[in-house]
């Protein structure tokens, strides 16, 4: 079955050397969220995850709630293997399908049709399975005769109805987002809309990181507070929202 788990996990960036000015050292406090820390080589150091611990189990549906700079990005990113931790471990047993930049991987100088392989391959698809999705990803973009075209002579709006359509092609099973996806103009919204609504209804496990309560309120059955890189609170949606709250009108300084 697909699992995901970290177990007392941290993660930390090096800064700058040390020897900088205090008002400098605030400044990438309060840019970063996270705590600051020395390392031995006197850098200056943002914790950016410290201790996290997290479980989730099939039909899992975890909304990730702080302001910006609380470790949620992080969190995702080592979950889906592209941060390693500096200490703890990250288990999984299944596919990652991250949902962070779907347009990564796009090459303005070739077709359509050789940006959707790419693209596909990236997100570890084979080439079978995706040559068995081409009619479907086609069909969903709707731009014809253009995926015979380098994809440089396409407007933002065509690139987003190709990113997307290959993104969503396939089930996920550890479904990890970062902010939910929103594409295309209003034309292609709705259609849009109900094919990400599919595809998330899939994943058999989600982790959601979102500013948008309401939208976690809807997809999701389990939530987590972070708050500089820590995870504050753990249980259902709305008690992680009022967790989060709670913080933003205690807070010495304005959270976003």
């Amino acid at each position: 079955m697909p699992t995901l788990a970290l177990e007392d996990v941290s993660v930390s960036f090096p800064i700058y050397h040390g020897g900088s000015r205090s008002l400098k050292k605030s400044l990438v406090f309060r840019g970063s969220g996270g705590q600051l820390a020395t390392d031995a080589n006197d850098r200056i150091m943002v914790e950016a995850l410290r201790h996290v611990t997290l479980q989730t189990e099939v039909g899992d549906r975890v909304a990730l709630i702080g302001s910006n700079g609380a470790g949620k990005t992080t969190l995702l990113r080592v979950a889906a293997g592209i941060y390693e931790p500096i200490s703890g471990a990250v288990r999984t047993h299944g596919r990652i399908s991250p949902m962070f930049d779907i347009s990564l991987g796009i090459d303005g100088e070739i077709s359509g049709y050789d940006n959707i392989l790419m693209r596909g391959l990236i997100l570890g698809l084979s080439p079978d399975d995706i040559e068995s999705r081409m009619a479907d990803i086609v069909a969903f973009t709707e731009l014809g005769d253009y995926l015979d075209l380098p994809v440089r002579t396409y407007s933002s709006g065509m690139v987003t109805r190709l990113t997307f359509a290959v993104a969503t092609c396939f089930q996920p099973e550890i479904l990890l987002m970062d902010e939910w996806i929103m594409a295309g103009d209003a034309a292609f919204l709705e259609k849009a809309q109900h094919r990400i609504e599919g595809f998330v209804e899939k994943a058999s496990t989600l982790v959601l990181a979102s500013h948008n309560a309401d939208i976690l309120k809807r997809w999701c059955n389990k939530g987590i507070f972070m708050q500089q890189g820590e995870v504050k609170f753990t249980g259902d949606v709305d008690g992680a929202l009022e967790a989060y709250a709670a913080a933003v009108v205690s807070s010495p300084h304005p959270v976003h």
